[in-house]
């Protein structure tokens, strides 16, 4: 899909450089107040599906894959036992977010959660039936998940933060 051919019920404007700009000061504050309350502020997101079934967040720590700069990602989470399980949606843009790269290229990193700062995981994709089983539940947390498949033509992908 491309910018000019976007699905009828995608917002116009969502893959312009004003809203990543937005998304990515927006993205830096919430770092800012989790970090300084230790996740006591900015553990949940409370924006589309989320506005009344707020969903978990935590903060995902990569280095990235060309730069070697060091990265804080806040992303929406599936608690899963004892892992964590994250998606690369991007707001259903065309491309993957760099976070995913990065993790891909580094998968040894840490996430900080709500009274938990540097556990150690290990990131990989889901795929095939493991994938399969987690979408829905996915779905289930965040109804704004399905919406975004539908605005992309790529497969969004699924990642297992497992403790190291």
């Amino acid at each position: 899909m491309g910018r000019f051919s976007l699905p009828d019920d995608r917002p116009q404007g969502l893959d312009s450089p004003a809203t990543a700009r937005i998304i990515k000061y927006g993205a830096k504050a919430q770092v800012w107040v989790f970090r300084r309350t230790n996740g006591r502020i900015g553990n949940t997101w409370r924006i589309g599906a989320g506005f009344r079934k707020p969903v978990p967040t935590l903060l995902l720590d990569h280095v990235g894959r060309k730069s070697g700069t060091r990265f804080t990602t806040p992303l929406l989470y599936l608690d899963d036992g004892d892992r964590w399980i994250v998606v690369a949606s991007q707001g259903g843009l065309p491309k993957n977010p760099q976070w995913f790269h990065n993790v891909v290229a580094n998968p040894d990193t840490t996430i900080h959660l709500k009274g938990r700062r540097g556990v150690p995981v290990r990131a990989r994709v889901a795929e095939g039936e493991e994938r399969a089983a987690l979408w829905p539940r996915l779905v289930d947390l965040y109804a704004d998940f399905a919406k975004y498949a539908r605005w992309t033509d790529r497969e969004i992908p699924v990642v297992v933060l497992e403790p190291r």
